[in-house]
């Protein structure tokens, strides 16, 4: 199958022109003659994801590999030694990246893993009234995201509304109109910003707040595969972090 097929599924399913001007979703590697003969779906790439895949394969991430233009080519970073084993092997690499999130990932994270129904949506944050008490909150989200530590601003005992970006969203802070905002890579002067305006943090992680991202887009592929007798191998990345409580290492 060509991969110009498969590119228009995906661009039909969440257009490729949604993304940010900053982004660079879209086909990073290969070209759209290419026959496919398999595809993978990742949130992201590493070397021991990319050892695994066969030849003249299709690979969609949600992160690009590349966001800015490369000014050589030598090797010895992480999206330089990737691209040499992708060409090696006639890999071809799709990113769906800030245009499936505000089609779909943060939507789906809000109400299929979280549980939560969404009143209204802006772009990229989804808004859900919760009616809960801080710490039942904390305790919910971070039992539904399954993680054992988890990193908070408590501005407000009692929460009514919350916000909700996956993946890394504190730039969206000045848009937000909820009393706590659920999001990734919370920074310590994000913290202080945060307390000063009122507004409760829960940090749901970057990699943990979007790793359904292959789950959610094997089911919007789900009919198309079907029909074209494809099957989609959901693979991951690992998270390039540990987490250590006493000594112990935890995800």
């Amino acid at each position: 199958m060509k991969l110009q097929e498969i590119y228009d599924v995906l661009n039909e399913i969440s257009p490729f022109e949604l993304q940010e001007k900053w982004d660079n979703a879209g086909l990073l590697v290969g070209s759209f003659e290419d026959e496919i003969n398999n595809i993978y779906i990742s949130i992201d790439l590493d070397e021991e994801l990319l050892s695994k895949v066969e030849k003249n394969s299709l690979i969609i991430t949600h992160h690009p590999l590349i966001f800015s233009g490369l000014k050589k080519v030598n090797f010895d970073t992480y999206s330089t030694k990737l691209l040499k084993e992708l060409i090696k092997k006639d890999i071809s690499l799709i990113s769906m990246h800030t245009n499936i999130d505000k089609t779909h990932l943060n939507k789906y994270v809000s109400e299929e893993i979280l549980g939560f129904k969404i009143e209204n949506s802006k772009e990229f944050i989804s808004y859900c009234d919760v009616n809960m008490n801080f710490d039942d909150l904390v305790k919910y989200v971070s039992s539904k995201l399954g993680l054992k530590t988890t990193k908070t601003v408590r501005c407000n005992d009692f929460i009514k509304k919350i916000g909700i970006v996956t993946g890394s969203g504190m730039s969206l802070i000045d848009e937000l109109k909820a009393d706590c905002f659920l999001t990734g890579d919370i920074k310590y002067h994000d913290a202080m910003e945060a307390k000063a305006r009122g507004i409760s943090l829960i940090d749901i992680r970057h990699y943990e707040s979007e790793r359904y991202f292959s789950t959610l887009l094997e089911g919007l592929l789900s009919e198309y595969l079907k029909k074209n007798k494809l099957k989609a191998i959901i693979t991951a990345s690992k998270n390039p972090f540990e987490f250590f409580i006493e000594g112990e290492t935890v995800e």
